[in-house]
């Protein structure tokens, strides 16, 4: 038994080895496939390195004479059962599975999915988790994810600010839209292509509303925001 043991553990520690040089080896096959999401990649290292450690847990066994064949079957009647008990479960795996398929997100993106908002962190099989703004982390399901509307904010390079600010029904109009516009051309975070777009919107109840809509690289979207929302109250 002592002998057994003693290979046991050994068969362990070399699995234990041979999974990190694995998962080192994968992840640098696939560092450079760019088609792959930042998700995807990292699914297919934790796949690889945890696969090569069960592997070696089950030659393991084999070491201290246990009889593997019905352990394995006894295994795959357990999944047969638990499958039935774990819906939700392998209903957030086959949607964490069509997710890095699909790619609807990537890490760092900032996302609206499952009625909350925040960075992707993270995901597992099961799990997608969110930082959100105030630092807070969310684990969302997948399945709850897949099923609902995503929403990626950041998922594309420009973005349109969307601002509204109203006159009075007795000032100029023609000043307002030009005090808007030279705004706007100052801005240097403003983009020119696609153009901004500045016209009267709305005759509301107390003022004439004007829509203020510059194009901004997604980085620079709240402090353009911010800036040109001082500058107008300045002007």
């Amino acid at each position: 038994w002592a002998k057994n043991i003693a290979f046991f553990l050994i068969i362990l520690l070399i699995s234990w080895l041979l999974a990190k040089i694995v998962s080192k080896a994968v992840k640098k096959a696939i560092a450079n496939v760019g088609s792959a999401s930042a998700l995807l990649k990292d699914f297919i290292v934790n796949i690889s390195r945890k696969t090569i450690l069960l592997v070696g847990f089950v030659v393991g066994l084999s070491m201290l004479e246990v009889n593997v064949g019905p352990l394995l079957a006894a295994i795959g009647a357990a999944g047969f059962i638990l499958g039935f008990a774990l819906q939700g479960t392998l209903s957030n795996f086959a949607a964490g599975i069509m997710i890095l398929i699909y790619r609807p997100f990537d890490v760092g993106d900032f996302v609206d999915v499952a009625g909350t908002s925040g960075t992707v962190d993270a995901m597992t099989i099961v799990s997608t988790t969110l930082r959100k703004p105030d630092n807070q982390k969310v684990v969302v399901p997948n399945n709850m994810i897949w099923g609902d509307i995503i929403t990626n904010i950041t998922g594309t390079s420009k973005r349109r600010v969307d601002l509204v600010f109203g006159i009075g029904y007795s000032d100029d109009m023609a000043k307002a839209q030009k005090i808007l516009e030279d705004i706007l051309a100052n801005h240097e975070a403003v983009l020119k292509d696609p153009e901004p777009v500045v016209k009267v919107h709305e005759l509301a109840d107390s003022s004439v509303n004007f829509v203020v809509r510059p194009w901004v690289e997604t980085a620079n979207y709240w402090g353009v925001y911010w800036d040109i929302t001082r500058a107008v109250k300045e002007r």
